[in-house]
């Protein structure tokens, strides 16, 4: 029977961080949403992840890759798990993150607002320090095809308050319908680890699906907690991710997007010092021109 409230699957991806998936799903049991269910995805932890999940939340289905999928692969597993089930939207969730009791209510009201939204994301602040902006949406550079966090450090004095189209949604929290899926395809796996969402996002509105921030829709971050921030993995990831990003989605833009990532994960980690991480930004680069995609090696 069809009501007012689509039922919402909501996927929570964890990979060796236990302690701060319960703390997101404790967040969101205070959701006012009336019709969503969890799901946790465990991306082969080689800790007691799945112990300490399961009892705490012996109902909760918890689903096990037999490898590390990376969140493309990962949260794909979940999807498609939630679409078998009927879900009629999907919100991709970090587990390094805390929600507002009527979170996922802004994020539904924004989609029923109007069938062209596909994708509707939430304002996210920094966990440690709630006030300056993590993200009010994102927006990709015409020049180099990189993304970038609308209103990231600044201070929120409601100059974000309205809702907006933008270029793409943040993974951390991600609502998406189920027919946009279906129209659109799952997530690229080829990513593994960042750029995946701007990519989905990019590859919806090319379907004619409007991507749009819910400013009320309220989260907040631990920033990369599971990879680590500035973190040799990260480092790697975003140099070859970069690249195929921008070939996938404004490929004329290519050239420059390689003299940026050049500049950004070689040349200036060499200046700093760090030749390491210039060696995997190095490797990362190289890596895209060999068109080995999926798990990195080096990292």
């Amino acid at each position: 029977m069809k009501t007012d409230f689509p039922m919402v699957y909501i996927i929570v991806l964890n990979w060796n961080g236990w302690k701060d998936t319960l703390e997101c799903l404790e967040s969101c049991q205070k959701l006012t949403y009336p019709r969503f269910r969890m799901v946790v995805v465990d991306n082969d932890s080689s800790d007691d992840s799945t112990t300490q999940i399961r009892a705490r939340f012996m109902d909760l289905p918890l689903i096990e890759t037999s490898e590390n999928l990376g969140f493309a692969g990962g949260n794909n597993a979940g999807i498609q798990y939630a679409l078998e089930q009927g879900a009629e939207c999907v919100w991709l969730l970090n587990n390094d993150t805390v929600v507002a009791p009527d979170t996922l209510t802004e994020l539904m009201a924004l989609l029923q607002s109007d069938a062209r939204v596909g994708i509707a994301g939430s304002k996210v602040y920094y966990y440690d320090e709630p006030r300056p902006l993590n993200c009010a949406g994102g927006r990709i550079s015409r020049f180099t095809g990189y993304p970038f966090n609308i209103g990231r450090h600044e201070t929120d004095r409601g100059q974000f308050d309205a809702r907006q189209d933008v270029d793409y949604i943040l993974g951390c929290s991600f609502l998406i319908r189920a027919s946009a899926i279906r129209a659109t395809g799952l997530m690229d796996d080829r990513f593994f680890l960042y750029f995946e969402d701007a990519d989905w996002s990019y590859r919806a509105r090319r379907q004619g699906w409007r991507v749009v921030l819910a400013p009320k829709s309220l989260v907040w971050h631990k920033e990369s907690r599971s990879v680590g921030l500035h973190s040799p993995r990260m480092i790697y990831y975003f140099a070859r991710n970069s690249l195929l990003f921008a070939q996938k989605a404004m490929p004329w833009v290519l050239p420059l997007t390689l003299v940026r990532t050049l500049q950004l994960f070689v040349i200036k980690r060499m200046i700093e010092g760090d030749f390491n991480k210039a060696r995997l930004g190095w490797l990362g680069i190289a890596d895209f021109f060999r068109r080995r995609f999926g798990r990195s090696t080096y990292v």
